[in-house]
């Protein structure tokens, strides 16, 4: 009887275990000009990375398997520096699902091409909130706390603001280890600006359309796609208000690529007035794709 009662108690331990880790994130490793790494190097790689994204708690959430974070992170190798420093890039894209559908919106599409780090197989993934370890895994903490903000920021207005600040954490933490990436004076697109993006009041809009977007907008449409697209047409004012202020904010460059194609899809359908108001708004905060979005009258 004793030993059922234990098992019993093991089970729930790691039910409890595997419920509060957040991410289903796919990881990739490419090396299309690496030759003089022994292959089986970047095999470990990825599961190394794999694991630490998606066994590791990043919250005191208890997420069910169904709820966990679907994200894909693509990292290509580029130069082997020696047998164990590595130079390359990563592209990272966040999906949430959409309720009543099977379909998934791209929250986030971004690419970082300042990572250089070093991984010895087999080594353990060290990581500490607020201190700086090691480039991979700062670099792998930092996408994974944005990740859990822009997440929760779809769900609840502001929801994501502890993640933002652990990230930005991170970040500030990083800069003592003199990689690239991390500092806001080393140009406008690097993770310290991405975040500070985020969390900087002057630009709260920014995180209003994620709300209001995906919440009231891309929600709402599985019922009632008239009055969903309405409440998605109203928030892309809510872009022109940051772009007004700053028009080469990094988070919502990251943001108009990502969401480029769907809007063009969702407002297909839409009246003659909605569409026009699309496309002055999306002309104006992405000029360099401005004629992608006269493909709505198609």
């Amino acid at each position: 009887m004793m030993r059922k009662i234990l098992v019993f108690l093991a089970i729930i331990v790691l039910a409890k275990n595997v419920w509060s880790q957040e991410f289903l994130c796919n990881v990739q490793i490419q090396t299309p000009r690496i030759e003089n790494v022994d292959r089986s190097v970047f095999d470990n790689m990825r599961t190394s990375i794999f694991e630490f994204l998606n066994t590791r708690n990043w919250s005191s959430y208890n997420l069910k398997m169904e709820e966990r974070i679907n994200c894909t992170m693509i990292i290509t190798i580029d130069e082997a520096i020696s047998t164990d420093d590595f130079n390359g890039k990563i592209n990272l894209v966040l999906e949430r699902p959409i309720y009543g559908t099977d379909y998934n919106s791209v929250v986030i599409n971004v690419v970082d091409n300042d990572v250089r780090f070093r991984y010895v197989p087999n080594q353990p993934m060290e990581f500490i909130d607020g201190s700086y370890t090691n480039n991979l895994t700062s670099i792998l903490g930092f996408y994974a706390y944005l990740m859990l903000g822009l997440d929760f920021d779809t769900f609840s207005l502001e929801g994501g603001t502890s993640f933002y600040e652990k990230a930005l954490a991170t970040a500030t933490a990083a800069q003592s280890g003199n990689e690239s990436g991390w500092r806001a004076f080393e140009g406008p697109k690097n993770r310290y600006q991405l975040v500070e993006g985020l969390l900087n009041s002057s630009y709260k809009q920014i995180r209003t359309f994620l709300y209001e977007y995906h919440r009231k907008g891309l929600d709402v449409m599985s019922k009632d796609k008239t009055n969903g697209r309405e409440e998605i047409s109203k928030t892309l004012e809510n872009l022109k208000l940051v772009y007004d202020k700053r028009p080469g904010l990094y988070v919502l460059q990251v943001m108009t690529e990502a969401k480029r194609d769907e809007i063009i899809n969702i407002f297909r359908e839409a009246s003659p007035a909605e569409k026009t108001n699309m496309i002055t708004i999306m002309k104006e905060i992405d000029p360099a794709n401005g004629s992608r979005y006269l493909e709505v009258n198609n």
